[in-house]
């Protein structure tokens, strides 16, 4: 029994002095948590330049003054919606065709177009924003309600979407006399029209060319511009129109409603010197309400409009396409704004709508079957 007992308390001392032996092992620890990830913030759409460019609606020193201010607005609105435009260039085209074209080419981002020009190339561009307008303080289709310093228009209507284009008998001899005729209430008969020496605008001009041609072929039963015996066709815009009127070098020009309102001012100054707006002295001594005599009324034509290339890689995304379209409607509501646009007889814009230019098309289309 004692040895049982020994032999027991000698493997206890056994088991003790191996577990002092070992060593604990070290108790694991956890690896701090990982710090999440911050978000990147994601970069803002970059473009090296945007290209604009307008129509020579006007004399070109006369819109390139006016816009001088609108890249840099354009940059600061694109900027607040996040896209930055190193460069906003802005160009006056040749002529109409010569601005359809270059956007045709997608060499030019965004054009403002007329109606007629925009129809004739709405397959490689496309309406952004129409422009708004005011309306006249006389919109009557009896060309004699237009004449005299009585009636001289404003622009005090409301705000419109179309406007008018008239066609006014000069102060030349022959020009008093067709005026004469009409204030007197008489219908001018196609000879009286055709022995007229006429300057029109480029074929694509709606208010230059494309109305009064329509005008025309519903009085004078589908006679046109070109069934006419005298016309001069113009490259330069309006403002050579209203020099050839002044100078009596034609009998006859075609223009927007409000083309002497545009020209009052530089009428009657001296050939020598400017109006404020850089619009050249034509010298003449009475008010422009008297010698340029409304003769023909047109039908309403849809305003201009604000159309993006769709040929231009820059325009691709619509996304941006949508936020040039905000940018232009917030700079039309400020001062500065204005100020740009009322050089184009322009108060704002809204969206645009294709199909708003059907007629335009239609006109399009009917010239091109008379030619």
């Amino acid at each position: 029994m004692k040895k049982t007992i020994a032999l027991l308390l000698a493997l206890v001392m056994m088991f003790a002095l191996c577990a002092c032996g070992q060593s604990a092992a070290p108790a694991a620890t956890e690896a701090p948590a990982a710090e999440p990830a911050a978000d990147a913030e994601p970069a803002r759409p970059h473009f090296d330049k945007l290209t604009l460019e307008f129509v020579p609606s006007k004399d070109a020193d006369v819109i390139i003054t006016g816009t001088k201010d609108l890249p840099e607005l354009v940059k600061a609105e694109m900027a607040n919606l996040g896209y930055d435009i190193d460069e906003v260039d802005i160009t006056v085209g040749t002529s109409y065709d010569a601005t359809g074209e270059a956007m045709s080419a997608g060499s030019i981002d965004l054009g403002w177009l007329p109606g007629g020009t925009y129809a004739l190339y709405s397959d490689d561009v496309d309406v952004i924003l129409t422009a708004t307008r005011n309306g006249l303080s006389n919109d009557s289709t009896n060309p004699a309600d237009w004449n005299g310093e009585a009636n001289a228009t404003q622009k005090n209507g409301p705000q419109v979407t179309y406007y008018r284009s008239l066609i006014y008998a000069t102060p030349s001899e022959y020009g008093k006399e067709l005026a004469a005729k009409v204030n007197a209430g008489e219908k001018l008969t196609w000879e009286d029209l055709d022995k007229a020496k006429w300057a029109v605008q480029k074929t694509s001009s709606s208010a230059g060319y494309i109305y009064p041609s329509m005008w025309l072929m519903a009085n004078y039963d589908g006679k046109k511009i070109s069934d006419l015996s005298n016309v001069i066709p113009l490259d330069s815009g309006y403002g050579t129109a209203f020099s050839y009127a002044a100078a009596e070098q034609v009998d006859i020009i075609v223009c927007y409603a409000d083309g002497r309102n545009d020209y009052e001012a530089s009428w009657m100054l001296p050939t020598d010197q400017q109006d404020e707006t850089g619009k050249q002295g034509m010298g003449r001594s009475e008010s422009i309400w008297n010698e340029l005599n409304v003769i023909g009324v047109t039908e309403g034509i849809y305003n201009d409009m604000i159309a993006y290339s769709k040929n231009s890689d820059t325009m691709a995304d619509e996304d941006f396409r949508k936020a040039l379209g905000d940018s232009f409607i917030e700079i039309a509501n400020t001062d500065e704004g204005k100020d740009i646009i009322s050089v184009f007889s322009q108060v704002g814009y809204e969206w645009g709508d294709d199909a708003n230019y059907d007629g335009e098309r239609a006109a399009q289309e009917l010239l091109k079957s008379l030619n």
